[in-house]
């Protein structure tokens, strides 16, 4: 047992793998990693299942039967990746029966649906029905167009990971739309002690973008924000968190048997070389929350990752402050969170067709 990881999971953190293949559920290795590193949960997206698929043959006898009964690109994809997250949520079964929130495996719906409300909420639908396990996740993007079906699904008893969220304004909208989906899961007498979901607030990406924007401005005083801007939005999401905890809404459906839609902090792998590469984790400590990371910063705390108590609580007004330093050097915080999300759906949709060519690819060869 790594005691780095578990200083971690003592702290509150939920850690959640961010990677998932047919080779680590059939070696024993994401059973190894639930045992020795503390791993309560996976979330996976296309590029995962890309790479999965491209780099073993684990796949391949599944690929063929699926070629030889006619089933195009779209219909081997769903099959391949929903077997996945099925076998993983069975291996994370127990998890899920001894903690109240974890467990959890997530798979996205199409990312090309993610401004198309209806056909988000039918794939949810489709998916949800496919996996067939009550811990699993799913995904969800926050768009504008997405938080509709966030409620939709919800309403249905669907649990749901929302993903892509950038901005603390449209965090407050998902949270509403996870609060709408339960009064109207309750009025229609659903237990909602069933639905769970937690909102992935982005992190890494929102630091490689402004700080981006500090280098082109260049004085002292953009270069000295460099690195702060993620965490920053981080903790004031969570204080919004926090503010909704209080409501009078929420303690009603608390009431009523609600689970809380924990904070998940995604986007957590490092992508400056000059940042420790444990800083989304080590800042980002706080109880209820889950962080989502690929295994190389798994490993990289397990070494040498330090748990220095909450980190978040708090810590609202010096976040504000940052934010106002950034404002002041002529940072658009808007004009980010607008380009994130664009950026982030068009990513989505290109790992998408990375997705699709990989499958593709395997199924000429499973044809020749």
């Amino acid at each position: 047992m790594s005691e780095r990881l578990q200083a971690l999971a003592d702290a509150g953190v939920s850690i959640w793998l961010d990677d998932l293949s047919r080779e680590r559920i059939e070696t024993g290795n994401l059973a190894e990693l639930v045992k020795d590193k503390s791993v309560v949960g996976v979330t996976t997206n296309p590029t995962i299942f890309a790479a999965a698929i491209a780099d073993g043959e684990r796949y391949d006898e599944q690929v063929r039967k699926l070629v030889a009964d006619g089933a195009d690109v779209t219909k081997v994809i769903f099959e391949l990746t929903t077997e996945d997250v099925r076998n993983g949520c069975d291996i994370l079964k127990p998890v899920a029966d001894s903690t109240k929130y974890d467990g959890r495996v997530s798979i996205e719906v199409e990312p090309d649906l993610a401004n198309d409300t209806d056909a988000t909420i039918a794939s949810a639908k489709k998916l949800w029905a496919a996996v067939d396990r009550s811990n699993a996740l799913i995904k969800i993007p926050a768009t504008e167009e997405g938080l509709a079906a966030i409620t939709a699904a919800i309403a249905e008893g669907i649990s749901v990971n929302v993903t892509l969220i950038f901005s603390v304004e449209r965090y407050r909208k998902v949270m509403d739309a996870y609060l709408a989906g339960l009064e109207k899961a309750r009025d229609a007498g659903i237990d909602l002690s069933t639905i769970q979901s937690v909102a992935s607030f982005f992190v890494s990406r929102v630091d490689s973008e402004v700080d981006k924007q500090l280098e082109g401005i260049g004085t002292d005083e953009a270069l000295a924000l460099r690195g702060k801007a993620a965490v920053a939005n981080a903790r004031i999401a969570y204080a919004a968190y926090l503010e909704v905890g209080a409501s009078e809404r929420w303690k009603a459906l608390e009431e009523a048997g609600a689970n809380p839609q924990r904070p998940l902090w995604a986007s957590t792998g490092v992508k400056n070389p000059d940042y420790p590469d444990t800083l989304y984790v080590t800042e980002l400590v706080v109880a209820d929350t889950v962080n989502t990371m690929p295994e190389k910063t798994l490993d990289a705390f397990a070494d040498h990752g330090e748990v220095e108590g909450d980190r978040v609580t708090g810590e609202k007004d010096g976040a504000q402050a940052v934010f106002d330093q950034l404002q002041e050097v002529g940072i658009s915080l808007d004009d980010v969170f607008i380009t994130l999300e664009e950026e982030g759906v068009d990513k989505f949709k290109k790992s998408w067709t990375e997705l699709v060519e990989t499958v593709q690819g395997q199924m000429e060869q499973a044809e020749s």
